[in-house]
């Protein structure tokens, strides 16, 4: 699942903390995966780092206005 930035700008600030905690979460247990070497698609690493990075940007865009 790939967020897309549009989809992102729409939500709430609240729905948008809660969201990147789930994806902190659900990539804290995809680097254990990684090390123990039981990740099946280890793109997917990479494809959680941006998409945790495009909730950032959008949510400090909210900040600043």
């Amino acid at each position: 699942m790939v967020l897309k930035a549009k989809e992102i700008r729409k939500e709430t600030p609240q729905e948008l903390e809660t969201k990147l905690k789930d994806l902190r979460n659900e990539f804290l247990e995809l680097r254990f995966q990684h090390a123990t070497g039981t990740l099946k698609n280890p793109v997917r690493v990479r494809h959680m780092k941006r998409d945790i990075a495009r909730l950032l940007t959008v949510i400090r865009e909210k900040e600043n206005g």
